[in-house]
């Protein structure tokens, strides 16, 4: 990171969760995480609300999200951003891409994508299907076969990624997660993603977005994923355990050893904002292990046993 970011505040990240349910271990790893880094480059730390995606989105859940951060000293510098009031924005960056005509409809189901080995082969392109009722599909014309992480070193896509055209806006209507983050991304500025590694292979197709939409794309580090067993990453979806609001700070201390941040004993610190401010001038993204997965054998009062997988980037 260079030095001229610290003097002119011009970092810029953001922690950008779906309400699909509580916060869990792993998400305040991202959320911390990506707090952290801003924290230490002066720089500025948002909130994005990622409800696009309706059908998964639970009632009261972004408020418990919002709660939960504040609980455990994490505030944003700026109004959060739910992805549910920016239609307009994300169908007029469409509108562009179609004039450019970087899209087509695609028909194609789940199970005939299966039959093409498991990676969609363009085959809708050259089809002029109706726009009415199918998927939207983005020409991939920047694609992205590698790419750098700050935390995972060099990252190499299979090309039958790389170059596969992917969904913009789905057959049910709603916009697609490739595209709205990225453009969130371009419209907040966001500089530096700090996120977890479940998101590497999704992150080159959004520098490759980047690239169509003529825009630079953000630097990243990816934080390795909290499992419960190789593979099986703590997730909303596998009812992973809710985080303590009510007394918030063994499971931050905890998240701290986890990225390997030199804190002292737990009884040094009165609460959260200690343990932050001690946070902030020790961080480094340099320590943070580099694999992609850690497996939590045990998290109970602010410690914890790990072990580390997957240390391979390669998807």
């Amino acid at each position: 990171m260079s030095p001229s970011l610290k003097q002119t505040g011009s970092y810029r990240g953001r922690f950008a969760p779906s309400p699909s349910g509580p916060l869990h271990f792993g998400s305040l790893v991202a959320a911390l995480s990506s707090y952290l880094d801003a924290k230490v480059n002066q720089g500025k730390w948002l909130v994005r609300i990622e409800d696009i995606d309706t059908p998964r989105v639970v009632a009261g859940a972004a408020d418990n999200i919002l709660t939960t951060l504040e609980a455990y000293g994490l505030y944003w510098d700026e109004d959060v951003v739910y992805q549910s009031q920016r239609h307009a924005l994300y169908q007029a960056y469409l509108t562009t891409l179609k004039s450019d005509s970087l899209m087509y409809a695609c028909q194609c189901t789940r199970k005939q994508i299966k039959a093409m080995g498991g990676f969609y082969n363009n085959h809708c392109r050259a089809l002029a299907l109706s726009w009415q009722d199918n998927a939207l599909r983005l020409q991939q014309r920047c694609p992205v076969t590698e790419f750098n992480d700050a935390i995972q070193g060099m990252v190499v896509i299979p090309p039958a990624i790389a170059h596969e055209d992917y969904i913009v806006k789905r057959r049910d209507g709603l916009f697609a997660y490739q595209l709205v983050v990225v453009v969130d991304d371009i419209e907040q500025k966001i500089s530096h993603i700090v996120r977890g590694a479940d998101l590497l292979e999704p992150t080159a197709r959004q520098i490759s977005l980047f690239r169509q939409l003529n825009q630079p794309s953000p630097e990243y580090a990816h934080v390795p994923l909290a499992v419960a067993e190789p593979g099986f990453k703590l997730s909303k979806q596998n009812h992973a355990p809710a985080i303590d609001n009510h007394n918030p700070l063994p499971t931050l201390y905890a998240a701290l050893r986890y990225l390997h941040v030199p804190v002292d004993s737990l009884h040094n610190y009165q609460d959260v904002d200690a343990l932050l401010t001690h946070a902030i001038d020790i961080f480094s993204l340099d320590s943070v292990p580099k694999v992609q997965e850690i497996q939590l054998d045990s998290l109970e009062n602010g410690d914890f046993a790990f072990r580390p997988l997957f240390s391979s980037t390669s998807i």
